[in-house]
């Protein structure tokens, strides 16, 4: 048999098995036929056909009455369906009744109907006829002028009330169906009113189109007409122009009638009607009274709804008639003060004015007999929308331009669509609380309400408001996306400076809410993605424009420039907004045993994968645009579209600000076809043929021409991390261009001076960061010689004030030169290292760095240079404008020479003598003179008032600040006397401690001569100010600012600890300094671990910092208990239920705490385990190891390092173990086997730093450390009766007793780390009654939440679900620290829980023997409340005389007397409460009464 081909077989091999297959001689199992076309009929023969493959033992054609499967379309398949089923079978499955309906159809027998044939006219084509002239078959109408006496004598049944209304028609009428309409009248008297008007007639409705208050003697004549098969309702919706010709067709038809038919005008009325005339006209409010003026019916949407109104208006009337005048006075007073001042200020305004439209309409004077009456179009004229107040009747005399009769089209004059050109009012104050829209001006300024502006100003439109002057936001997002471009463009322009203004501040003072937020939450964002992929460029330019202004702060640019100069400036914190994702809480139920895990990282990729572009952008606009494209389309404006200069700089602006949202905007930017290809060949080309335009001019097109905006891009983007920076100088050839732009002056560029200058500047700043990875070091060594030169020109320059170019320039450029060689000297500093593990490594071992192409002794003749330029700048103190000018250079040097020396430590061949001497030399020639300096001194006064930690207001954010857009500005800027300003001496001072501790480590010697700094008064009234001040929040604004203080406060404690250890008693404020590192541990921001792990390892927990535990600490805190003097007696210790001797006293615990320093610090770094990464990453950056270093962004900031309660971290670790254990439903068996260890080296810290340190722990309210010490109960079943655990947290809790921290306490809200403190409260009930055993301690804590001004529910918990715990609380009098006074004051009114007091005391529940405390609660609380006189509710009443009743007829004795006469609580007495020898004689007159009165039948039980 043979075998089927398999994958993997060349040809060689299918022809094989062709061979075979033909030598085999079996047939195919398939054959190939021609078949004919059936198209072209029958094929000829030797004609060639269609290949056919016919398969045996299939048929050649498929089964008849078979249909097959309908072929279906693949983009049809694609399509979205909202079914799974076809559209084809749904119709077919569930529309089962069109085959009925197709089969029932019958044809009409149209055998016998009359067929009529047109009828012939004599016009060339039929006449045209208006819509309301043709008849139709089921409404025609027949139309007949009546003159009065006629239809006087014609229709005697037919009457109008004095208003004009048609009250009866009588039936011999002919005319059934129909409308009436008056003719005009002889006299020329203008209609009363308009409206139409209808009878009660059961056969027909009649209408009139408009009426007279009399009939007789006003009008000549009258219209009929019947509408045959119509029920008498007014025909279709008409047009303006067809009302208009129907009432000039009537107008000529009444006017064609005689006259002389008429009625004279001196005939008398009838007395009837001159008597209606006269009471329409004296008296108004007839027709008020006749009918409603606020019920119309229209809610009830029924037929009789006209008529339900009216019979409740005569009902309401009939009221009214049967009260006095005093009575409907007193009701209306009532109903006024009921109801709304709005709604009766609209209800007078409504009738005051209808009553002005009837005395205008009663004022009308008949005209002259000699005039023209008016026309029907003028007597009623269409609805029109109401004109505004300020606005009068309008004629033809007040039109601007006068109509000329030889004007097309204006032979009539349309009033109303000639309004518009009528000047416009003024603006006026709008008499309403709400607040005005707010319009703008073409510049983005805030129009005033009630501004007068010109109108050729161009501000006025014919939108809302059209007397108000300029565009509205809404009005300018209508605007942008006009047909036409310059309507776009426009409106582009003014949301961008709208934008930009707002951002500074400007509208916040004025407007209401952030304009910034509204503007996003309108789409804004996404306005400009869209104009962005325009074809016109003028859009093109105003929407990148307006998108620059959106996202770009040049503040924010300008404190990241300032920064590079601070110590580590050029690590900086990304700009990423604080990602509060609603759905986090949706991703742990995913997460099973035994799954793959994700990353956080990789679980908000996916997120946000999943999330549509506006949920994106909603909490990060950075990312939203990014989700749509955004750099392909800069990309292709920049390589194709090719704009113009300004559209150029704001597409770089606009990538730069990109790029400083996170390491992951950057990879994408790199990552962009071609993106980074054009920024470096067409910004930053190496050779260019342009010239300088005249008057130094930036060129109109930066294409082919070098720009420092694109060298800025790049820098920013190197920042991101060390691989960004090596595909940028390998892969783009950036290398190349720093070659270029460093070895030729900026004066010697083609290009505007200043352009030059900045290019220059951002070259050596982007050498400097890629030099911070330890890259494009052997540029270094190719243009060393150009490097010195420019470094001694600048050195010259500055000694001489003699600047070539400009002093801001000169300075900047030397100071990124020293930035660049600190960088450079870092990473020659690291060669010894990368060579020693180089040649220690194995084949098989990972592989290694490679050493630099830089070497430290390439780098030892930088330092003389450096160390010249310092002392330049430092001899200049004393000319303040010079020296605040120069203070960029002056701390890069002194940085320099920190990180010379910080390097040359590590450097096997250093030679310590002839370090040392220079050390010397340099601290007595520079360092020492310039802080002795009188100049000096007063910055370190300047500290507190610079400080944003004791200033926290002077970093808050600004009120138009973002959540979804992160800026560095801050509310009032950054003025002279802040960490930023000018007068900081944050910057300096920084520099000069960190020199300052360098030398000091490696010349110890040198220890005592700046021991003095620590002395300072401005240094010691800073840090003592800090440690009060409360924690600053950690915000986008601040966090940059915070850094570079901690910096200056960690290089304070940190010379502090090497003075200490050279010179122990030379510090007289040890304290103040140990408080601030222990504050600055709880404050360091992410990226400064290293610093956390150095305080912590040689400050925090160090003996020498603690002076008060050799010097007699524990021995006061002994003396102070002693002397314990307060109205009642010291409580005892409380006892274990498993220790039988007594617990120690503070001063011996703290004295045992105080020798276990080594053992608690070594507890509390095993428990930052989670930081080992960071602090790796942390630890090379502090020490300057630039070849290890891999990026140069912090880690996000969303707080700081270390959580605020940093103290009971080991205790909080413990109980999320077992909590989280527990909620998966495991039983924890593998605590920690040093958990007695780990739990008692916590609980001495805190009880030293609660003692000794307490403004450590002020930021930790008394409830969360009460919610924190209880963890010591819930972990570890029975780990709180071990003897060291039982005798700490005693010490604490009497501790958090006393009276001060009682006062303190606050169970309103919940503490920070728990959701619901009552839910707390009951987990902690439960593991008393579980693992207590009468412990009075844990007694102790489950009592203090039960204080009287406390939540109820707590002690309702307790007496009720939990009732049986009140066995177990058996803490004694003596050994509750709390007094009894907070649990029985004031009497408690909570009538569930009385009741609860009550039923435990009688059902024994509560006892005096087993819980002593709760039970002199109880009867406090129930003795108050039974003898309580007050006025309550009926159930109170019964509730508490029940309760004495049954109180008096107890059978137990003591609990009797106990409830009777219970008079004050007192510790001292064995029951914890003093007795009346006897009832007051109130209360027993009160007791006689009560028990004397027979009970009521229906009495409420007291349980």
């Amino acid at each position: 048999m043979l075998s089927r081909p398999k994958p993997g077989e060349s040809e060689e091999d299918l022809l094989n098995f062709q061979r075979r297959f033909l030598a085999s001689g079996t047939s195919a199992a398939a054959q190939v036929i021609r078949k004919a076309d059936k198209r072209k009929g029958t094929a000829e023969d030797g004609a060639v056909g269609r290949d056919v493959v016919t398969i045996q033992e299939f048929p050649d054609l498929p089964p008849i009455l078979t249909p097959g499967p309908t072929k279906k379309s693949k983009f049809a398949q694609q399509r979205v369906r909202f079914a799974d089923e076809d559209a084809e079978d749904m119709l077919e499955e569930n529309d089962r009744h069109i085959t009925t309906i197709f089969s029932k159809i019958i044809e009409r027998d149209t055998s016998s109907a009359v067929i009529t044939a047109p009828v012939p006219t004599g016009q060339a084509f039929p006449r045209v006829f208006h819509r309301s002239e043709i008849p139709s078959e089921t409404c025609r109408k027949v139309q007949r002028v009546w003159l009065v006496q006629d239809a006087c004598v014609r229709f005697p049944h037919i009457h109008f009330s004095c208003s004009g209304r048609l009250l009866d028609a009588g039936p011999s009428s002919s005319f059934i169906h129909g409308r009436v309409e008056l003719g005009r009248s002889s006299a020329g008297i203008r209609p009363e009113a308009t409206f139409p008007l209808r009878c009660g007639w059961p056969h027909c409705r009649w209408s009139a189109l408009w009426t007279w208050p009399v009939l007789s003697g006003l009008v000549s004549s009258v219209v009929f007409w019947k509408r045959v098969g119509d029920d008498g309702a007014v025909p279709g919706k008409m047009s303006i122009f067809a009302q208009k010709m129907a009432a000039k067709r009537a107008a000529e038809t009444a006017k064609k009638a005689p006259l002389s038919t008429g009625i004279p005008m001196d005939v008398p009325l009838p007395e009837a009607a001159s008597s209606q005339r006269a009471d329409n006209v004296q008296s108004p409010s007839s027709a008020d009274v006749a009918k409603p003026l606020l019920i119309t019916g229209e809610g009830l949407r029924s037929p009789a709804s006209q008529d339900e109104a009216q019979r409740i208006h005569h009902e309401n009337v009939e009221r009214l008639k049967a009260l006095s005048e005093e009575d409907i006075k007193q009701e209306r007073e009532k109903l006024l003060s009921q109801l709304d001042p709005k709604l009766i200020a609209f209800l007078k305004s409504k009738k005051e004015g209808q009553a002005a439209q009837k005395e205008t309409c009663a004022g009308e004077v008949p005209a002259a007999p000699g005039t023209n009456p008016p026309s029907a179009s003028e007597a009623n004229p269409p609805r029109q929308a109401p004109r505004r107040e300020n606005q009068a009747a309008m004629s033809v005399d007040d039109l601007p331009v006068k109509t000329q009769k030889e004007w097309v089209h204006m032979d009539s004059v349309e009033l109303e669509k000639l309004e518009w050109t009528r000047d416009l009012s003024r603006p006026r104050q709008e008499k309403t609380k709400k607040g005005m829209q707010a319009r703008f001006n073409l510049t983005g300024d805030l129009i005033p309400p009630l501004s007068d502006v010109p109108t050729y100003m161009g501000l006025h439109h014919h939108g809302e408001e059209a007397e108000r002057a300029g565009y509205s936001l809404q009005e300018l997002f209508h605007l942008s996306r006009s047909q036409f471009m310059q309507q776009r463009t426009l409106s582009l322009q003014v949301l961008g400076r709208i934008v930009q203004k707002a951002k500074q501040g400007e509208f916040s003072s004025t407007l209401d809410g952030s304009v910034l937020r509204l503007l996003l939450d309108a789409g804004f964002l996404f306005l400009l993605r869209f104009s962005i992929d325009s074809t016109v460029d003028n859009v093109i330019a105003a929407s990148v424009r307006a998108l620059r202004t959106l996202l770009v702060s040049p503040e924010d640019e300008e404190y990241l420039d300032l920064m590079l100069w601070w110590y580590q400036g050029t690590r900086v914190f990304p700009l990423l907004p604080n990602q509060d994702d609603e759905d986090e809480d949706n991703e742990e139920e995913e997460e099973e045993d035994g799954s793959v895990k994700k990353t956080e990282e990789e679980r908000r990729k996916s997120r946000e994968e999943m999330k549509p572009d506006p949920d994106v952008a909603r909490y990060d606009v950075i990312k939203g645009l990014l989700k749509t494209k955004l750099l392909h389309r800069l990309r292709y404006i920049l390589e194709v579209l090719r704009p113009n200069a300004s559209v150029v700089l704001d597409i770089l602006a606009i990538l730069t600000r990109i790029a400083r949202h996170s390491a992951a905007t950057c990879a994408q930017i790199l990552d962009c076809p071609r993106l980074m290809e054009t920024v470096v060949q067409e910004f930053l080309p190496i050779q260019w043929n342009v010239g300088v335009n005249e008057g130094d001019l930036p060129p109109s097109s930066v294409h082919g021409v070098p720009c420092s905006s694109a060298m800025k891009l790049l820098r920013v983007v190197a920042s991101s991390g060390r691989h960004a920076a090596a595909r940028l100088l390998n892969a783009f050839d950036v290398k190349s261009r720093l070659s270029r732009f460093v070895a030729q002056e900026p004066q010697d560029l083609p290009l505007p001076r200043e352009e030059a200058e900045k290019l220059n500047v951002e070259t050596f700043l982007l050498w400097a960061v890629a030099a911070g990875y330890g890259q494009a070091c052997d540029l270094y060594r190719e243009l060393y010689p150009v490097l010195v030169r420019i470094l001694q020109t600048q050195l010259q320059c500055i000694a001489s004030a003699d600047f070539k170019t400009s002093p801001v320039f000169a300075i900047q450029r030397t100071a990124a030169i020293v930035t660049l060689l600190a960088h450079v000297t870092q990473t020659a500093g690291c060669a010894a290292e990368l060579e020693t593990q180089l040649s220690s490594s194995t084949a098989g071992s990972e592989p290694q760095i490679p050493p630099p192409p830089v070497s430290w002794a390439q780098v030892t003749g930088l330092l003389p240079l450096v160390v010249e330029c310092l002392r330049g700048c430092l001899q200049e103190i004393s000319n303040p404008a010079t020296w605040d000018a120069l203070q960029p250079l002056t701390t890069t040097a002194i940085n320099f020479i920190a990180s010379y020396y910080q390097a040359a430590s590590r450097q096997p061949s250093l030679d310590p003598v002839a370090c040392n001497e220079e050390l010397e030399n340099l601290s007595a020639q520079l360092l020492l003179p310039f802080l002795h300096h009188p100049y000096a001194q007063p910055m370190w006064d300047l500290l507190r008032s610079c400080s944003a930690v004791c200033n926290p207001l002077s970093c808050s954010p600004l009120p138009e600040s973002v959540p979804s857009l992160v800026t560095l500005s801050c509310t009032g800027g950054k003025p002279p006397l802040s960490l930023a300003g000018k007068k900081s001496p944050f910057s300096v001072l920084t520099s000069v401690l960190n020199l300052v501790c360098s030398i000091v480590t490696v010349h110890k010697g040198l220890v005592t001569k700046f021991s003095f700094i620590l002395d300072y008064k401005g240094l010691t009234d800073y840090l003592d100010h800090s440690c009060s001040a409360p924690t600053p929040a950690v915000t986008p604004s601040s966090n940059w600012l915070l850094r570079q203080e901690y910096h200056l406060q960690y290089f304070v404690v940190s010379l502090l600890h090497k003075v200490t250890v050279q010179c122990p008693d030379r510090c007289l404020r040890v304290p103040l300094f140990h408080s601030a590192s222990l504050r600055l541990l709880g404050c360091l921001l992410p990226g400064s671990e290293h610093l956390a792990q150095r305080i912590i390892s040689l400050l925090a927990f160090n003996a020498q910092f603690i002076p008060e535990g050799r010097d007699g600490g524990p021995e006061a805190a002994d003396l102070s208990d002693i002397l314990h003097i307060t109205d009642e007696a010291k409580p005892t210790a409380p006892r274990s239920a498993a220790v039988i001797h007594a617990n120690p006293s503070r001063g011996v615990l703290l004295k045992e705490s105080f020798g276990d320093l080594p053992s608690i610090r070594a507890c509390y770094l095993t428990h930052f385990f989670h930081l080992e990464e960071a602090l790796g990453h942390s630890r090379v950056s502090y020490q300057e190891r630039t070849c290890f270093i891999q990026s140069a962004l912090l880690p996000e900031a969303r707080g700081p390092i270390l959580p605020s309660d940093w103290p009971f971290l080991p205790l909080i670790n413990l109980y999320n173990k077992v909590a989280n254990a527990e909620t998966r439903g495991r039983v924890v068996n593998t605590l920690p086997p040093d958990l007695v260890t780990t739990v008692t080296r916590n609980l001495q810290w805190i009880l030293l730093l609660e003692t000794w340190r307490p403004e450590t722990l002020q930021s930790i309210s008394t409830s969360a450390k009460l919610a924190r010490l209880a963890c010591v109960f819930l972990t570890g079943g029975d780990l709180f009766l071990e003897a060291p655990v039982h005798s700490y947290t005693a010490a604490l809790l009497a501790h958090y007793s006393q009276p001060k921290c009682l006062e303190s306490l606050q169970l309103d809200k919940p503490p920070p780390g728990l959701a619901s403190f009552y839910d707390f409260y009951v987990d902690l009930l439960e593991q008393f009654e579980a693992v207590s055993f009468g412990d009075s301690l844990f007694g102790t804590l489950v009592l203090l939440p039960l204080q009287r001004r406390f939540d109820v529910q707590l002690k309702k918990v307790v007496f009720g679900e939990h009732v049986s715990s009140l066995r177990s609380l058996s803490v004694s009098l003596k050994e509750f620290p709390t007094p009894l006074v907070l649990y029985t004051s004031p009497p408690e009114k909570d009538l569930d829980l009385l009741r609860l007091y009550f039923r435990t005391l009688l059902t024994g529940a509560l006892q005096q023997t087993r819980c002593p405390v709760l039970y002199v609660v109880a009867v406090a609380h129930v003795n108050s409340f039974i003898f309580s006189q007050d006025h309550v509710t009926q159930e109170v009443d019964v509730a508490r005389r029940s309760m004495l009743r049954k109180t008096h007829l107890l059978v137990n004795e003591g609990l009797r007397n106990h409830l009777l006469l219970y008079k004050q609580p007192n510790s001292t007495c064995p029951v914890g409460f003093d007795l009346y020898e006897q009832l007051p004689p109130i209360r027993q007159k009160y007791l006689k009464a009560v028990t004397e009165v027979p009970q009521k039948p229906k009495e409420s039980h007291a349980s």
